[in-house]
């Protein structure tokens, strides 16, 4: 009876704590990396898709695109827009996707450039996704193989801190204070004062730059462990540029978006009721010009906390003017850092990631391999 036991004690807990197939490797040792690949079922490499053909303003809640609550078990992380994107069915509803789906969805879901989804998409599945299966968790809670009912954890995904994030501008709280994916009313309730008092009602370019300025003297203020260097320096300005970018609909173009419609995506990740994308095609210069009107009413250095209250410049960190030097950095830096000497497969499939994250870049910055051609 006690080997029975044993066994099946035993077996209750290799099914328990299997290693979820869109679990993130990165920063794992030598040792466990050998210990859990062969174990995952690997995926064909595929090439990440071209822009789309046609990029007007078109319905995307539509009849084969409905609304569905996420279940108990779907994933669900800090991006608003990839939130609603599942919901919606133009993601996989369980929030597990390979980079293509993302790329895909992202453009015709919000018509988001080429350039840019492929450069953040491949940018996030390398930190956040599993590049020996080639899927990448949007973030947040879900369930690990086991009894009945489930337990939930927390795993990996988009909702890794402090790289490439994906925060939306009012939820949610910086992950020090704990849950940096929920849904916050009382920071909800800070964008509507300043929509309110600033944007008559609306979230607009001079709503995104006051309310991002007091996110980051507030942070100083309350977060002794507070970051702000590349690439997250990049992509919390960027995050206040997509919502007047993606989720004003493309019939109105007039960069106002409605404090009911801001609700919807970030609370209940739902389009509204027969909302149209964008008609513009979003990528790179259109985010930089966004980006420009947030940052230049209140100028602001990469840096840290040295302790609350203490913000301390990095002159090592790139800005807006080294865009290059973020994506030298985010490879030589982030990536190497967490993947030191990697092998077999997972050094192939690296290659072949840093490979398509270069690609929108073109000739514009030089190609950098940290692990040979």
């Amino acid at each position: 009876m006690v080997r029975i036991s044993v066994l099946l004690c035993l077996a209750f807990t290799l099914r328990t704590f299997a290693f979820p197939a869109y679990q993130s490797l990165a920063g794992l040792s030598r040792e466990e990396l050998d210990r859990i690949i062969p174990t995952l079922q690997a995926s064909a490499i595929e090439q990440p898709p071209g822009p789309l053909n046609d990029t007007s303003a078109k319905l995307v809640n539509d009849p084969t695109h409905p609304w569905i609550a996420a279940k108990p078990t779907d994933i669900r992380g800090p991006c608003p827009g990839l939130n609603t994107l599942a919901s919606h069915g133009w993601l996989p509803r369980n929030g597990i996707a390979t980079p293509a789906q993302i790329v895909n969805a992202v453009q015709e879901g919000f018509n988001m450039g080429n350039d840019l989804a492929v450069f953040v998409t491949y940018a996030a599945m390398l930190v956040d996704g599993n590049l020996i299966t080639n899927l990448l968790s949007i973030g947040g809670k879900t369930t690990l193989t086991g009894p009945d009912p489930p337990s939930p954890a927390i795993v990996g995904g988009l909702n890794t801190h402090a790289v490439f994030e994906g925060k939306a501008i009012p939820p949610p709280d910086d992950a020090f204070f704990g849950d940096n994916h929920s849904f916050n009313e009382t920071l909800f309730d800070e964008f509507i004062a300043f929509s309110n008092r600033l944007g008559a009602g609306n979230y607009n370019f001079t709503v995104a730059a006051e309310f991002r300025w007091q996110r980051i003297q507030e942070s100083i203020a309350n977060n002794p462990n507070y970051s702000f260097v590349s690439p997250r320096y990049y992509t919390a300005y960027a995050e206040s540029v997509f919502p007047i970018a993606f989720f004003v609909d493309g019939r109105k173009a007039d960069g106002q978006l409605d404090l009911i419609t801001a609700r919807g995506f970030f609370q209940d990740s739902t389009f509204p009721t027969g909302f149209f994308r964008s008609g513009i095609s979003t990528g790179f210069n259109e985010v930089g010009a966004g980006i420009a009107q947030v940052f230049i009413p209140h100028p602001f250095a990469p840096g840290r906390n040295q302790g609350v209250g203490n913000y301390v410049p990095d002159p090592n960190s790139a800005n807006f003017s080294q865009f290059c030097k973020l994506y030298t950095d985010f490879v030589q830096q982030t990536v190497v850092g967490l993947y030191p000497s990697p092998t077999g497969a997972l050094l192939t499939a690296l290659k072949a990631n840093l490979g398509f994250l270069h690609g929108p870049l073109g000739s514009n910055c030089p190609e950098v391999f940290p692990y040979g051609q």
